[in-house]
């Protein structure tokens, strides 16, 4: 990586406090608890109330991960926020969020990567730090998945819940933890095997679409998990391998959260010792944008994560979109 040194400056998370149960769920659609964690690994996921938007949470996330880096909101010079569930198509989730929480100076966008939306979005802002555009960047990974998910359909709304996370990115002060390396790709041949297929300017919002439920996520679950545990391994193996590094070197691989048996399989592929892989999905079900910074929080917590240790970021998503980033941690 060119420019100066980038680092992850603060982490700060946020999901709505209401908790929808495999129990739950098996009130409202034809499935059980045990089919669900087989199949998944989730226990139970955050769902927001009715009116909540996907701002609202990444406000919460973004004020406190500015307040933990020890800023204000004045001091962010570029906010990127991931998302596949903006408030409205226009303006930005971006706008909306800066307007709130009074980043006077910043300037941002929403970035769409679906589950590698927070990847992409920490490498995009990093850039901005690196190229010495701004000192501090916002990134923000957000959704609110329950505002697209059919609960008509068993295969796809037991898997998602709703939260966010933010990071403050920052110039790296000497002997601090720094963003390595990154590599991303995508494959649009994969798009139809996950999609939302109406509400766009293909198919704009009609009484025909609401009654086709077009308005939801459609997946192929078979095409999606073997493309998931594939290219996860295979892009968390080419950057490693582009620094020198090997699977064994790492002391946290943190992949998104969007099944456990994608995550078990893809890190057995890949060579990674199961005490250092973080899953938390059983918690929170598959946040998209959210996944990472919650599971990065989480092993924060646990004692998992420390200052100086090396940490492979790795996702995949709709699209197909892909992206590793390899970091050691700052604080």
């Amino acid at each position: 990586m060119s420019g100066r040194a980038t680092a992850i400056a603060s982490l700060a998370t946020y999901v709505p406090p209401r908790v929808l149960t495999n129990a739950d769920l098996e009130k409202i659609v034809d499935t059980s608890d045990e089919w669900i964690l087989q199949r998944t690994g989730i226990r139970e996921r955050h769902i927001v109330d009715p009116g909540v938007a996907t701002s609202d949470l990444g406000v919460e996330a973004a004020t406190r991960a500015i307040a933990a880096a020890g800023l204000t909101p004045d001091d962010i010079g570029v906010i990127v926020v991931g998302t596949v569930t903006p408030d409205m198509f226009f303006p930005s989730t971006a706008c909306l969020i800066q307007h709130r929480i009074g980043a006077h100076h910043a300037w941002g966008f929403d970035l769409s990567a679906a589950c590698s939306a927070f990847t992409y979005a920490l490498t995009t802002a990093s850039q901005f730090v690196a190229s010495g555009a701004h000192d501090h960047a916002l990134v923000v990974g957000a959704d609110v998945m329950s505002s697209i998910i059919d609960y008509k359909d068993r295969a796809t709304c037991v898997l998602f819940g709703d939260g966010a996370g933010a990071v403050v990115l920052s110039a790296a002060n000497p002997g601090q933890g720094a963003i390595l390396d990154f590599e991303h790709e995508v494959d649009g041949g994969g798009g139809p095997a996950l999609c939302m297929p109406a509400g766009g300017s293909r198919k704009p919002s009609s009484h025909e679409t609401v009654d086709q439920r077009l308005h939801y996520v459609k997946q192929d679950g078979a095409t999606v998990f073997k493309f998931a545990v594939r290219k996860t391994e295979e892009i968390a193996r080419r950057v490693l391998e582009r620094n020198g590094m090997t699977p064994g070197d790492l002391d946290l691989f943190v992949s998104h959260q969007a099944n456990r048996r994608i995550i078990l399989s893809a890190t057995e592929k890949l060579g990674v010792d199961p005490e250092k892989v973080i899953i938390n999905i059983e918690r929170f079900g598959n946040t998209t944008a959210a996944t990472i910074p919650l599971a990065l929080n989480d092993a924060v917590r646990a004692g998992r994560l420390k200052k100086g240790d090396l940490v492979l970021l790795a996702s995949v998503g709709a699209g197909f979109t892909a992206g590793t980033v390899l970091l050691r941690w700052g604080f």
